[in-house]
């Protein structure tokens, strides 16, 4: 694996947009066609009014009257339909386009190579959630726009034709309220970014606090934990009040405008009939209209605020689709064998370890320093770029910097003590695919028996988000029984058994060795239970290996080890 020598270019949100109306250009225009039939539907209630006044005056006829009840009916029917229908296929294609972004973002979460984002875990939820839907809103607002466009041209095309004033009244308005909205959008579209950013943060941080809850009350952390996120929420809730006070005055500066249009429109058409320059149909028509015109004018100014956000959105998105790669894979496979080799390898407290784990052999590592056995777990898992340490890693007798991503994760599994447990059974948790071929072993052997038979859904036992409403042995087990589970060729544990009792621990430490026998194992860990259980037993100190041998030979030679795991 290395670095890649130019990193991407990150996609800007407008990109992203364009993307997401390519994409649905059929429902869009579909879409478009019927809500500007309906728009027109509408505009031309208030016409067919004005016209049924002025020929009932004219004509005062019963079967005039008749036809003009049929085409008020049959301005209705149209209307009920294409929004009924215009609307089904615009929120069809906004929920279904919303629905790819967050699987795009979600999928860039799970990729075997680490991305580049710089944004914690809770800021991509809140991406993958809230930013994905609001620029999904792009395909549902450019239709709406355009309707609404035709809607207000059809309006003073009328108007126009009544009075040229009316008509260039209601096109002059338009310009004007459209011009004083779009300098405000801009600023709704800055404080909607900046408000997504630190509700954002604050997702990141309550996350980060539930998931280190227990060691925070361990050493008293919790409540100035507690203050550091009552802080980045607070300032997450005043930025929220501040783009509720954008809204609010740009709505109202939208209500005021739209509303004196209107007043002006119908002050203008009484004066011109008071004149006698347009008859008392065309005057109803003009009211009708002023009145009608007042929610397309609305939707119209209002879609310059959505735009910005959906853009708002679809750069923040950007952050993490293009994201570079922390590193760029090789594409080779590690050769047969179960192997793995540490060669002088120099990072963090690591300073030139080294060692060699045969194939079959189940090698415990004491690390003296935890912060050691993290850098340790980080390198073998591949969440370290072999290019940002020194020293070669090897598995399988080829070097990692060489081996595709996916071949390591097959070939070697690395089980954090911190293991993840998902909303869904027992079973799912332990086998995501449903291929392994060991479950019933593997459940046997991380004694997580006693949770299975607890319940009489027994494997199908539904487990809360986290493993809420399981112990913290309990979701321990659960995580070593889905590592197990996997049987790969190397499984490396670290601390699989900090949250059991001592008793447990015993059956479990002999349990795995008797699982793995055979086949190349290594548990970062200061358990005595687990150090006796292993074939041999490597000692880090300050970042190298200090000493080798087994569990109790070093129990007799090694003070220093003894007190270092001796319980």
């Amino acid at each position: 694996m290395t670095t890649p020598d130019a990193q991407r270019s990150r996609r800007p949100g407008s990109d992203i947009l364009r993307t997401a109306i390519r994409r649905n250009v059929g429902a869009m225009v579909w879409g478009t066609v019927l809500m500007g039939l309906y728009q027109a539907g509408e505009t031309a209630f208030p016409i067919a009014l004005g016209q049924i006044v002025e020929h009932t005056m004219r004509e005062r006829s019963t079967g005039s009257l008749l036809v003009s009840i049929a085409v008020l009916a049959v301005l209705i029917t149209i209307v009920s339909l294409s929004w009924r229908f215009g609307m089904r296929v615009l929120q069809k294609a906004n929920t279904t386009e919303a629905h790819r972004w967050r699987v795009r973002v979600a999928a860039c979460g799970l990729q075997p190579v680490a991305q580049d984002t710089g944004l914690k875990s809770g800021e991509v939820l809140t991406i993958a959630t809230e930013d994905a839907d609001q620029t999904a809103d792009i395909v549902e607002v450019v239709p709406i726009l355009i309707s609404s466009m035709i809607s207000v041209l059809i309006a003073a095309v009328a108007l126009g034709m009544a009075s040229l004033p009316l008509g260039l009244l209601v096109m002059a308005g338009t310009v004007a309220i459209l011009s004083v909205l779009s300098v405000m959008s801009r600023r709704i579209g800055t404080s909607t970014k900046e408000q997504q950013a630190r509700v954002a943060r604050a997702g990141a941080k309550v996350a980060d606090l539930i998931t280190g809850l227990r060691p925070l009350h361990g050493f008293g952390g919790n409540h100035a934990a507690f203050r550091s996120y009552r802080r980045v929420s607070t300032e997450a809730k005043e930025q929220s009040i501040t783009v509720a006070r954008v809204n609010g005055a740009y709505a109202g500066v939208a209500l005021g405008l739209n509303a004196t249009l209107a007043a002006s429109v119908t002050l203008t058409a009484g004066w011109l009939a008071f004149d006698g320059q347009i008859s008392i149909g065309q005057l109803v028509m003009a009211v009708g209209l002023a009145q009608f015109i007042m929610e397309p004018l609305r939707q119209f100014s209002d879609m310059p605020k959505y735009v910005m956000m959906a853009r708002a959105s679809a750069e923040r998105m950007a952050l993490v689709l293009s994201a570079p790669p922390v590193t760029a894979p090789g594409t080779e496979r590690p050769a047969p064998g179960e192997t793995l080799e540490i060669d002088c390898v120099r990072y963090g407290s690591l300073q030139g370890l080294k060692f060699q784990v045969p194939a079959g052999e189940f090698t415990a590592i004491a690390a003296y320093q935890p912060r050691a056995a993290a850098e340790l777990a980080s390198i073998l898992a591949v969440q370290v770029p072999p290019d940002a340490y020194e020293g070669v890693v090897r598995v399988g007798g080829r070097e990692l910097a060489g081996l595709s991503v996916e071949a390591v994760r097959e070939h070697i599994l690395v089980n954090p003590y911190d293991g993840e447990i998902f909303a869904g059974t027992l079973r799912s948790n332990i086998d995501p695919s449903g291929t392994s071929r060991i479950l019933p072993e593997a459940v046997e052997a991380s004694m997580l028996t006693d949770v299975v038979a607890l319940h009489r859904q027994g494997l199908d036992y539904e487990v809360r988000d986290r493993g809420s409403n399981l112990s913290g042995g309990q979701r321990q087990r659960l995580s070593l029984a889905r590592a197990l589970a996997a049987d790969t060729d190397v499984l490396v544990l670290r601390d699989p058994t900090t949250a059991v009792d001592a008793v447990t621990e015993q059956l479990v430490a002999r349990n795995i060795a008797k699982l793995r026998r055979g086949r190349t194992t290594v548990v970062i860990t200061s358990s005595p239970a687990l150090l006796d259980a292993a074939d041999r037993v490597l000692v880090v100190d300050d970042g190298v290996v200090t000493a080798e041998g087994t569990h109790r030979g070093l129990l007799t030679t090694d003070e220093a080890y003894c007190l270092a795991v001796t319980r």
